[in-house]
């Protein structure tokens, strides 16, 4: 199933920080995720935390939920980061 993938602005602001080398890793990611979840992506579901899921692309992590056909992602943060 391919689902639509919306940022945040957040997110917008998080990926425009990095280098365009770790873009490129993080977006092509995104882009396997949003092709098939089940795939080979590293896809979690979290436990009392917000947003729901979950994606880790090396050491860093794309914070997003699933709403019908849609992927939201909030932010993309470096893993030491992410969950504060």
């Amino acid at each position: 199933m391919k689902y639509d993938v919306e940022f945040k602005p957040k997110a917008v602001r998080d990926i425009e920080g990095f280098s365009p080398r770790i873009q490129g890793r993080i977006l092509a990611g995104i882009e396997e995720m949003s092709e098939d979840l089940k795939g080979d992506v590293d896809v979690k579901r979290l436990t009392d935390f917000t947003p729901e899921y979950r994606l880790r692309v090396g050491d860093y992590r794309v914070l997003f939920e699933i709403e019908g056909e849609t992927i939201i992602i909030y932010r993309i943060r470096h893993r030491r980061e992410a969950y504060r």
